[in-house]
């Protein structure tokens, strides 16, 4: 099987290849085309966590990433892809308070959280409750660009809970588009019971 995810942004093409390798049957291989080093490192990283060989073919302008079975040799092994395609936990606890990710430029930090959030709608284990307050609050409401996300999230099991006197200050109260809307006792008890807390 065959997967070009050239032009796609992180975590898409981690994303892509574990979609297909779920989808493999005994004996294939999977080859996928990316068009930058950091989506080949990732592939490699993922092919490792998940006891699969991988091996990399330089193209003119682009890899391909051949991702077959068995374990690789234990020197070629690698952490986790660092765009985070990995299990979180039943148990875990997202909060976002800031409609962006990490500080410096906001066009980044806007691309970053709509990319976790996207990551997130990905994983085998989505967290159990996701927390949205102060800007965090505009992502859950019509006209963010992650509701997809949200929304596949929310029917896979995932509370999505957003702050009401946010919403309130923002004037978007009548705009939430995805979850219900919560207070902040509620949220101080599901961040002080977490077992896994993601804060953002």
């Amino acid at each position: 099987m065959t997967i070009d995810a050239r032009g796609k942004a992180c975590p898409q093409p981690v994303v892509l290849a574990l979609h297909a390798l779920a989808e493999l049957k005994e004996g294939e291989n999977l080859e996928v085309w990316v068009d930058n080093d950091a989506a080949v490192e990732n592939l490699k990283r993922m092919a490792a966590q998940k006891g699969r060989a991988a091996s990399v073919q330089k193209e003119s302008d682009y890899w391909r990433v051949m991702i077959g079975e068995g374990a690789q040799d234990a020197s070629q092994s690698a952490p986790q892809p660092s765009c985070g395609c990995t299990v979180m936990g039943a148990d875990a606890v997202v909060a976002i308070g800031s409609d962006t990710m990490g500080r410096g430029s906001e066009e980044l930090g806007h691309a970053l959280l709509k990319s976790f959030l996207y990551a997130l709608a990905q994983l085998e284990m989505p967290p159990r409750t996701m927390l949205f307050f102060n800007g965090g609050a505009k992502w859950t409401v019509e006209g963010s660009p992650s509701l997809e996300d949200l929304r596949e999230l929310e029917s896979r099991g995932t509370e999505i809970l957003t702050c009401g006197t946010c919403l309130d200050y923002y004037g978007l109260k009548e705009k939430l588009a995805v979850g219900s809307v919560t207070n902040m006792y509620r949220i101080a008890e599901i961040l002080t019971q977490a077992d896994r807390l993601v804060n953002l």
